[in-house]
Order: structure tokens, then sequence, then C-alpha cells
């Protein structure tokens, strides 16, 4: 088993002044919050914990076992695709890694999904938040296999760590706090495989704390 990984809430909270957002979410399981109910969601948490801020409820574009391949597809039949908005963030690529798919076509696939969620952010880059992929390879539904997941797992997030730094924006690192798993199981939902709320609530005490700092300079 993968040693335990420690984990620090921030402490301090970003102040920063009234206003509305809107916020478009982008990805698969983990952004519907599969297994959870949808206000445990983390873009739903996000919406109602960024401090300072009104965010009208999320537009999110996502669905169990989506590839990158699948996310565009589905934004290019959206009804949205046209709009743009204050926040977006994007997750995907669990699927691309576990249905085998070859780290070259993610490569090609994230860079344009993250070039479209560039364009819902209306062009500002530091209004789109990347998160990282987490490592399911911890959880039960792994079947003790974080030996091959977890590698894995690591060199999809090179991959979008690496565009994502050379698009210039925000990375928000989460696959450790998805590693905290294989020592508490009450980060996980009831499938064994899914974060629970309270693990979701720890991806957005990071997440809100890089947005909030992101307007604050508004």
């Amino acid at each position: 088993m993968p040693a335990p990984v420690s984990y620090n809430p921030p402490s301090k909270p970003v102040t920063v002044i009234q206003d509305t957002l809107t916020y478009l979410a982008l990805g698969d399981s983990y952004t519907i919050g599969q297994s959870v109910p949808i206000d445990q969601a983390f873009p739903n948490q996000l919406a109602n914990q960024l401090q300072g801020f009104k965010v009208n409820a999320p537009t999110i574009i996502a669905r169990t076992g989506w590839t990158t391949d699948q996310l565009i597809e589905a934004i290019d039949k959206s009804d949205v695709k046209s709009n743009t908005y204050d926040v977006v963030t994007l997750l995907i690529g669990v699927n691309d890694q576990y249905g085998g798919l070859s780290q070259e076509n993610y490569r090609v696939k994230f860079e344009q999904v993250l070039n479209t969620a560039i364009k819902f952010a209306g062009g500002i880059r530091e209004h789109v938040f990347v998160l990282s992929i987490p490592d399911y390879g911890v959880t039960p539904f792994a079947h003790g296999n974080d030996a091959v997941i977890g590698p894995e797992i690591d060199q999809f997030n090179d991959i979008n760590r690496e565009i994502s730094s050379n698009a210039k924006v925000n990375y928000v690192e989460i696959t450790g706090i998805s590693k905290l798993a294989a020592h508490d199981l009450s980060l996980l939902a009831d499938d064994g495989l899914h974060p629970s709320g309270k693990m979701y609530g720890m991806w957005v005490d990071k997440l809100k704390v890089d947005v909030g700092a992101v307007f604050a300079k508004k």
C-alpha cells in the first residue's frame, strides 16, 4: 500500500468583494459527483463555499465514463458552446487511462479541450482551473493494482500539468488528496471508487482559495 499523504487545509480565508459569478464545470464522473448527492459534487460545493461571492448554479458538461474525446464531442453538441463564464473548471482523463487509450491521443485532445475551456472563459486564462486526475488505484475498486494504476495516472497528469502550464491557466493538484483514501474509507462513496462528499470538500478547500485569490484581484 502507498504511504499516507499528509493533508493540510488552507488556514486563512480569502476576503473578496461581493459579486455574482457564472461557472462552467467540464469533466466526467468526478465532476458530476457519481454516487454522492448532487449538492456534494465539487462544483456545487465550490459554488456554495466561495467566500465573498454569489455563484450561480454551475453549468455542468460531464458524464460518467467520458473520455477526453467524448467530452469534446459533447461540448460540440451542447447548446452553451457559444456562452462565456467567469469560472471554468476542467477535470478529464481518468477514462482515457482506464480504457487504455494512448497518452499521445490524450496530449492532443487535452490541449484541444483546454483551449475550448479558455474560450468559454472569454479568453481569460486565469479564470480556468484544471484539476489533476485522482488516483483510483488506492480504492477497493482497483483490487490492489495501484502499482500499475498509480504510475499511469501520474503520466497522464504530467501531460495535463505541462499543457496547463504552457497555457498559463491555473492547475490544482488534488491527486495527493485522493491517495488518502488508501487509509480512510470515509473519503470514498459507497461504490468503493468515487470520492465521497468529504473528499470533494477537501478538493474545494484548495479550489476556493485559488478561485477566490484570482477574483480578489479584480
